[in-house]
């Protein structure tokens, strides 16, 4: 069927290649009649099932998982000026039930720290019981008034996992944020995506937040998607929702809280940093399907290539690799099409030849080709797939590396912008300053303090006002 519609467009045309992959490889449908809202095909779904059990699995170890109501009452969603100024012209607001005015108006969760902190000031009495560390997976609605764009910038975030945390103390709730930003790393290196960690300036961290550290990676066209974010609260909303705790002397104290998030961005992200003009390229460990075995069905050999291959199915699925074997009636190249489109990482071709030769041919989504010893079958293919893993690491670092920009004025951090780069720049972190790199090079700035490999931290003269200065990470964004 693909292969009638003709070709995707070029990668470096990036917006019309990721929109039109999405659907190509039945990932998302954008037909949905409502704007911002998009349909997960079950292919799509799958992906994201994989993805998020790995981000389960790290959560799981020192976590729970709960679940919070989506509607927030109006007077809880209103206790934090802070938190709804940063909101307030997001919010879906429900006014009726059936056709009965409430008498109390229903906030369509934007973010859940209103649902969540009422509920945490009555589980909170002690210091025994912290730290409290919940995390929940759910869709969240925001009004976004900018073009909206599948799972980048939507109406309905449907994959939000938030973590909530409380602790006694600052530095407790701090050692938590340098636990979740190594979990992030974890992650991520599993997803093969190169990140980069900063800190975000303070008129961009999250409303009610003592500081904002954020995940962002860079996309093939430059633009920097941030991917994750983790917020040291303080005792911010500990006293608006009183969460206090009874200490050790029999004092009551406020709690210090964080909160952390990732979205299905990461999916925008495998899919964009990964994948080529021939379509995705999943890694291994979150590809719906692993292995695809392709059989060569020609001749009077049809029935024993056909055993073969289903002795080959069987053992890969018992050595717990997602497998799946095309018989359907079309060409072996029409096939090849069509699971290179899905980013399947590796194919497995079997005709006679290889079954006479005691061999299988194997096809990496990459593009490399070798064969196998059918007898040691499972040791290959796990050697195969570490390999792609690894190659795929390190091709989108390159990226990264070759996507990021020293630049000493205004100048030429313009330049690097205009060259689909990210810029590194000195900034004295004054406000004024900042607002004039931002306005001057129409540009964010993504943060200081970086905690990558790929960024110098040598600072320098502000591009603005000459004042000592941090390296200072400048993108567009999306």
């Amino acid at each position: 069927m693909d292969d009638e519609l003709g070709a995707l467009p070029p990668k470096s045309q990036f917006s019309e290649w990721y929109n039109d992959l999405l659907w190509r490889a039945e990932v998302m449908d954008v037909r949905y009649p409502v704007k911002g809202l998009y349909v997960w095909y079950p292919y799509g779904f799958a992906i994201r099932k994989h993805v998020y059990s790995r981000l389960r699995e790290l959560l799981d170890r020192d976590h729970q998982e709960a679940l919070f109501p989506l509607l927030i009452p109006e007077q809880e969603f209103m206790k934090e000026a802070e938190h709804i100024k940063g909101f307030e012209d997001e919010v879906y607001w429900v006014t009726h039930g059936g056709t009965t005015p409430l008498e109390v108006k229903l906030a369509l969760r934007p973010t859940s720290e209103t649902a969540i902190y009422p509920m945490y000031a009555l589980w909170v009495r002690s210091h025994a019981d912290l730290p409290l560390k919940i995390y929940q997976i759910v869709n969240t609605f925001r009004y976004e008034t900018k073009q909206t764009r599948p799972l980048i910038r939507l109406r309905e975030i449907t994959s939000f996992m938030e973590s909530h945390t409380v602790h006694t103390t600052w530095d407790e709730a701090e050692a938590q944020v340098e636990s979740e930003i190594a979990l992030t790393r974890e992650f991520y290196a599993s997803l093969c995506i190169p990140i980069i960690i900063s800190k975000r300036p303070d008129w961009d961290k999250f409303p009610g937040a003592d500081y904002t550290i954020a995940v962002d990676t860079v996309m093939p066209n430059g633009r920097t998607l941030q991917i994750g974010t983790v917020h040291h609260l303080g005792t911010h909303f500990s006293k608006t929702f009183n969460i206090t705790y009874e200490d050790d002397k029999g004092v009551q104290q406020h709690a210090n809280q964080t909160c952390y998030g990732i979205s299905e961005r990461c999916i925008a992200a495998l899919i964009g940093v990964h994948g080529d003009d021939k379509g995705l390229i999943l890694p291994p460990a979150v590809a719906t399907i692993q292995v695809v075995i392709v059989p060569i069905l020609i001749g009077k050999r049809h029935d024993d290539v056909l055993a073969s291959a289903q002795a080959l199915e069987a053992e890969l699925k018992s050595a717990g690799f997602r497998v799946k074997m095309d018989t359907r009636d079309m060409r072996p190249g029409a096939k090849y099409y069509w699971w290179e489109l899905r980013g399947v990482p590796l194919r497995l071709e079997l005709g006679p030849r290889d079954i006479d030769g005691g061999k299988v041919m194997a096809v990496t989504r990459l593009g490399e080709k070798k064969p196998l010893e059918r007898s040691g079958v499972v040791e290959g293919v796990n050697g195969v797939l570490a390999g792609i893993a690894e190659a795929m690491k390190a091709k989108a670092e390159d990226h990264v590396k070759a996507s990021l920009c020293t630049a000493g004025s205004i100048a030429a951090c313009n330049a690097s912008l205009n060259e689909g780069k990210v810029a590194v720049v000195p900034w004295c972190g004054d406000r004024a300053c900042g607002d004039a790199i931002e306005e001057q090079s129409n540009s964010s700035i993504l943060g200081t303090e970086a905690r990558s490999p790929y960024v110098s931290a040598e600072g320098g003269a502000c591009v603005i006002c000459g004042k000592p200065g941090k390296a200072t990470l400048v993108g567009r964004t999306y």
